[in-house]
């Protein structure tokens, strides 16, 4: 098991990133000649289909003049189009690979492969937007927060209750014997919120049969950093803690009180809940009355703060960057996404109306 509580840190960089690729991708549109050039390409292709579809039979054939038609209705296509507009490059090769003295089958299949490059790069696009959309309505929902709200009334109940937490737990780690730490962690697998890694296998039946298992995770930590011979003078077999102890240096090292803490920004007031009632049945097997009362008041947060704002407010203190405080300020998040929406429905009602190749 491991420890999965949010990574503030984390998610600042994947906001960080989402937002830099937006406005990679709005350059990209605009260089491009943006909505209207995307209709404009969807516009040539659905063309470009129609008449592959209705000349195919009749220009592979041996009919000299179905075969001048055919030529002469794809080049009259092709010089209207702009030659600015995206993917123009596959519509000009598709009409170079018509004009040749007798067209056949592959010569289609070809021109057609041609063309579906833009349905691919259409497709790409709607991705690429739904991506932008969702960044956008989440930066507007985190503007929606008042940066101003006192979130020190849900932080500061929770960095008392973790740092609580740690100072038990690591008194633990000192105090008792390593199986009695154990059999903590062990108790924490009838509780799933409570994610402890659980010891490995030869380790654990190692604590619970031999005698070193009496005592403290902090002396068979530094047991194992004795030669064979000093460590003789501490535990009867030597060997086997060299053998299971030594080799697990970095669990036992690890094992802290993480697992029991509460994240802050915090969960929903009902997941916050769960978590702590949780965390309540394990750290009552340790944890002194001061550390049960910390984590009683984060559990009641809910009821006695305006939970839902004030963690709303965390969150958007903890997420969001100078940069798009600056821009939700600006008011320019919503004209892009009310843009990204319209080139998205137009996109995505093109490609409807256009068949499959």
């Amino acid at each position: 098991m491991t420890d999965d509580a949010p990574d503030p840190e984390h998610v600042r960089a994947a906001l960080r990133r989402a937002t830099d690729e937006y406005e990679r991708v709005r350059e990209a549109v605009e260089s491009g000649g943006g909505e209207s050039a995307i209709r404009e390409t969807t516009g040539a292709y659905r063309r470009f289909r129609q008449l592959l579809a209705e000349n195919e039979e009749s220009a592979t054939g041996s009919g000299f003049q179905a075969y001048i038609e055919f030529q002469e209705a794809v080049a009259s296509a092709t010089e209207e189009l702009d030659e600015s507009m995206p993917a123009y490059e596959a519509f000009e090769a598709a009409d170079d690979s018509l004009h040749v003295n007798r067209l056949s089958a592959s010569y289609f299949e070809a021109a057609e492969e041609l063309l579906r490059e833009t349905r691919r790069a259409a497709r790409d696009r709607l991705a690429t937007l739904d991506e932008e959309i969702e960044t956008a309505t989440r930066l507007l929902d985190l503007g929606e927060a008042d940066l101003d709200a006192p979130v020190e009334r849900l932080r500061e109940p929770i960095e008392r209750y973790n740092e609580r937490a740690f100072a038990d737990f690591d008194r633990l780690k000192r105090e008792a014997s390593a199986r009695e730490l154990f059999g903590v962690v062990e108790s924490a697998d009838s509780y799933p919120l409570v994610d402890f890694r659980d010891p490995p296998t030869r380790l654990r039946e190692y604590i619970e049969s031999d005698a070193a298992g009496e005592e403290s995770v902090k002396t068979l930590l530094k047991y194992a950093d004795y030669s064979a011979e000093k460590l003789g003078h501490y535990v009867e077999n030597p060997g086997d803690l060299s053998r299971f102890v030594a080799t697990n240096q970095t669990y036992l090292a690890n094992l802290d009180a993480a697992p029991l803490t509460v994240p802050y920004p915090p969960p929903e007031a009902g997941e916050l809940e769960y978590e702590c009632k949780e965390r309540i049945a394990v750290c009552n097997r340790f944890a002194d009355e001061t550390t049960l009362a910390a984590l009683r008041e984060v559990r009641s947060l809910p009821n006695e703060t305006d939970y839902e704002r004030l963690r709303e407010s965390a969150l958007a203190l903890t997420e969001l960057e100078e940069r798009e405080r600056e821009r939700l300020q600006a008011g320019e998040v919503e004209p892009r996404r009310r843009q990204h929406r319209a080139e998205r429905d137009a996109l995505a009602e093109a490609l409807d109306a256009t068949p499959e190749s």
